[in-house]
């Protein structure tokens, strides 16, 4: 396992599209999960220990997310033919991780990883925080924690997105996301 960290915010980098299968098997755009207020797109998978660690705050902050009219998505992109994680991060493995962990947003699998590279993912969790006018605003971290709990941590990924919804902007001062690299096919 590779830790990395994502690059600085561009900001005002346009979210590129895509249509990929989601784990209820719908496919899913960049049209069908954008909110009014803006888009939150996340890249994660089933194995990765830091995503493990924050699944429940990540799927607790988006329910706020939601009801501030932002759109969410999560998308998986590793090769699921990697010796070592692939299984763990399969299609089934996926439908099961989003249930067991009461996701309210579309999965979805990048089996080309060409949505992955386009955006330019780094790491699992990777955060991508549009606007209404899918413009990149935060490219941040969750919160504090790591794979550790820290208690009463800065939600940083739901205060952005907030300011997001209501400003257009998100914050200056960003920390980035630290996770697993993604796992790119040869």
């Amino acid at each position: 396992m590779v830790a990395l960290e994502t690059p600085i915010c561009d900001f005002g980098w346009k979210a590129p599209g895509f249509n990929l299968i989601g784990v209820d098997n719908k496919y899913y755009s960049l049209d069908d999960i954008r909110g009014k207020n803006g888009t939150l797109v996340m890249f994660i998978c089933n194995h990765c220990p830091y995503v493990k660690s924050v699944i429940h705050r990540i799927v607790e902050d988006i329910t706020e997310l939601k009801q501030k009219d932002i759109g969410v998505v999560a998308i998986m992109s590793n090769d699921v033919d990697d010796p070592k994680y692939g299984a763990e991060d399969s299609f089934e493995n996926m439908k099961i991780f989003s249930k067991k962990n009461n996701f309210i947003f579309p999965y979805v699998y990048d089996e080309t990883q060409v949505v992955g590279r386009q955006y330019n993912a780094v790491c699992t969790p990777d955060f991508f925080g549009f606007n209404s006018k899918d413009e990149l605003q935060y490219r941040g971290r969750l919160e504090e924690s790591k794979m550790e709990i820290i208690p009463n941590a800065r939600k940083e990924l739901l205060e952005a997105m907030i300011k997001v919804s209501e400003t257009g902007v998100g914050p200056k001062n960003q920390i980035p996301s630290i996770g697993c690299s993604i796992k790119w096919k040869e």
